[in-house]
């Protein structure tokens, strides 16, 4: 998604100006850097996950006894 610098906004590509710039500070847009591959997921998005599968495993073997 294009970014503005300068306003430090994201831009639609239908809000930009017909020559690629800010339609608020006349500056060229620019691409924001690609995300790097290597990031991990955080630590307590894994113990949220594995606290969740523990309940519904708890809830299923609570339901079946």
């Amino acid at each position: 998604m294009p970014w503005c610098e300068e306003c430090a906004k994201y831009m639609a590509p239908s809000a930009m100006n017909e020559d690629g710039t800010c339609p608020v500070c006349g500056n060229e847009i620019e691409e924001p850097p690609p995300a790097a591959e290597d990031e991990k997921t955080p630590w307590h998005f894994k113990l949220l996950v594995a606290a969740a599968v523990l309940y519904m495993v708890w809830r299923i073997i609570d339901l079946l006894s």
